[in-house]
């Protein structure tokens, strides 16, 4: 059953409004996937779907209308509400009148290390949630085994970083708030080859061996891998740059090191 809200003081309104903030999805362990395309990555992921906010005029979109059935099945919370309502909510320029609260899900570092010859991208404390999100859909489209975010990286749930994954956060095991130390043992343990990307001291990317067990580490966009995680890699490697360009920017860096380890490992 649809429930129809035109009041800004309402409190799921006002739940829904406060996930803009990170305190206030750490505490609910809930978030925003805004948009079409989202929920629909969402909702064939299967992941939890609480409460699905929609205005009239998406409600005559054919997407839409498949989508709020399909919502409205799996028993989800169905709230219509009126442009001014949505527009407090709504945290993009363009908003398409269809926004989902989601349940966060969690992935164990174990558990992506254990499959049978694991390639894992690990992010070193990124910052920019485009770059997070990009990095991310890269890695889902090379077929990664799974994204490990140290602590002190941008947070995996906001909702520039939603978007920028692409729908890729929904399918990709994705481990956040790792501890450096304790990932450098879990993957010693397990034998993976730790590759960190590195201007000093290190080789050409295509030169790494990727077809083993392996780890990438992208670092932070200003200060690249931290100390402590590059002096426990086996391998160093870097991207030579032929033109005038000072550096490349990390999601760019990654695609090209990631999609070379998808050229070997074939």
């Amino acid at each position: 059953m649809t429930e129809v809200i035109t009041s800004l003081q309402n409190d799921t309104i006002k739940l829904a409004s406060s996930l803009k903030q990170k305190k206030q999805r750490d505490a609910t362990g809930l978030f925003v996937a805004e948009g079409i395309r989202l929920i629909e990555e969402v909702c064939s992921a299967d992941w939890q779907v609480n409460t699905c906010f929609y205005t009239e005029a998406a409600s005559g979109n054919k997407r839409a209308e498949l989508l709020l059935d399909l919502l409205q099945n799996k028993h989800c919370r169905m709230l219509k509400v009126s442009e001014a309502v949505y527009k407090k909510i709504s945290d993009t320029d363009q908003p398409q009148g269809m926004m989902a609260i989601v349940k966060k899900r969690e992935h164990l570092l174990s558990t992506i290390l254990a499959v049978e010859k694991p390639f894992i991208v690990i992010l070193d404390t990124i910052q920019d949630p485009g770059n997070l999100g990009a990095i991310i859909r890269t890695a889902d489209a090379a077929g990664a085994t799974g994204v490990v975010l140290t602590k002190g990286c941008t947070d995996l749930y906001s909702s520039k970083t939603v978007r920028a994954t692409m729908g890729s956060l929904f399918h990709l095991p994705i481990v956040e708030g790792v501890n450096s130390e304790v990932l450098i043992h879990s993957l010693q343990e397990r034998n993976i080859h730790i590759a960190a990307t590195s201007l000093t001291s290190s080789s050409l990317y295509y030169e790494a061996d990727f077809d083993q067990p392996a780890a990438v580490i992208f670092g932070n966009e200003g200060n690249g891998v931290s100390a402590e995680l590059l002096c426990k890699a086996n391998s160093r490697i870097f991207i030579p740059i032929l033109g005038r360009a000072e550096s490349l920017n990390v999601a760019a860096s990654a695609a090209v090191i990631l999609y070379e380890a998808v050229r070997q490992r074939r």
